[in-house]
């Protein structure tokens, strides 16, 4: 499975949150945060690629927040086996 988050297309957290939860099929409890993005990216095990693109322009939308979810998924991908985090950063 890949998911890719285009930051042309992302424009707020909200359309961010909705994308995993659709594309990785997270539960309806999903808290649709940075901390419950983690839970639910860690417990995945299944080959799942995440890819960001565009990341200057997702930078422009989300600010420190696009950071913030670079340093999560970079950590998640040392922590879930499963998990291959790429992009242009």
């Amino acid at each position: 499975m890949k998911v890719t988050i285009d930051g042309r297309i992302i424009t707020n957290r909200i359309q961010l949150h909705e994308l995993f939860a659709s594309q990785l099929d997270f539960p309806e409890t999903y808290g649709k945060n940075l901390d419950a993005l983690y839970d639910c990216i860690t417990d995945i095990h299944k080959e799942t690629e995440i890819e960001i693109i565009n990341y200057e322009a997702l930078y422009d939308n989300l600010g420190n927040y696009a950071k913030v979810l670079v340093k999560l998924l970079g950590q998640a991908e040392k922590e879930n086996k499963y998990i291959t985090f790429s992009g242009d950063m």
